[in-house]
């Protein structure tokens, strides 16, 4: 399927590895130029050599998203982006016994704030020029608690929140907002909270990983490939008639009929 978005212009957030890099990938394929973001030179440049040699002009905007300075770097690099796709690192595994003040602002700021800052600056931009495509990376979480990821699923929620009525109100200029929810994808991070399991428990890391993977109905964990398919449907021209909605990506390991 054609996705009709060669030529379209993207700034993806948190993009150098993981599920953001499967997004950057995924849009590459499509024809979409590319703004890319990582606070990791040497892994954030090798992404972009992989996303120019699919033939898509590549930006590197090296640092933190939660740095204003960064953010207004990365609308420099893309004034009049088509789409935005909203990705970053979240807190932590920690019980929430031990989250000062300091820690859970910086949370906030994190998974709430920073994708809202994001969305400022590019929303009516896209509403004025009628075509925008916004995605959130958020996490099951939202709906299923993690323990130790109380403050991540927080601020997730917020944003979700915070967004649903904002998704509504651009609708009708062909802009639209809308949140993958990702399960366990085989990424850092979920390599992380293995680690973190297998000290808590007495297990090995594999052993950790096995169970976990026998526990999603697909029997494996996802791929950031995938993930980013999913991403570039809906930053495509066939999902206009799709926002304000959370995707859930998770291998049928949500419970749920509805």
């Amino acid at each position: 399927m054609d996705l009709g978005l060669k030529g379209r212009k993207a700034i993806v957030c948190a993009s150098s590895r993981g599920l953001g890099r499967g997004c950057a990938i995924a849009l590459a394929d499509e024809g979409v130029d590319l703004v890319i973001n990582g606070r990791n030179p040497e892994a954030t440049n090798t992404t972009a050599e992989e996303l120019r040699a699919r033939g898509v002009a590549v930006t590197v905007v090296l640092g933190d998203v939660s740095d204003p300075a960064i953010q207004e770097e990365l609308v420099s690099a893309c004034p009049s982006p088509d789409i935005l796709v909203n990705n970053n690192a979240g807190p932590p595994l920690r019980d929430f016994r031990e989250l000062d003040r300091e820690a859970i602002l910086a949370g906030v700021t994190q998974n709430m704030a920073t994708p809202i800052e994001m969305i400022q600056k590019v929303i009516d931009g896209m509403s004025d020029r009628g075509f925008g495509r916004i995605v959130n990376i958020t996490s099951m979480s939202v709906y299923q608690p993690i323990l130790g990821l109380d403050l991540s699923s927080g601020a997730r929620a917020g944003l979700t929140s915070f967004l649903a009525g904002i998704a509504r109100s651009v609708a009708g200029k062909n802009v639209t907002i809308n949140n993958i929810l990702p399960g366990k994808f085989d990424t850092d991070r979920i390599n992380a909270n293995f680690e973190f399991a297998a000290r808590k428990s007495g297990k090995t890391i594999d052993e950790i990983r096995e169970t976990q993977s026998k526990a999603i109905p697909a029997g494996r964990l996802g791929s950031p490939d995938e993930f980013g398919r999913t991403c570039a449907f809906l930053c495509s021209v066939h999902a206009g008639y799709f926002t304000g909605q959370n995707v859930k990506l998770d291998g049928g390991l949500f419970p749920s009929a509805f």
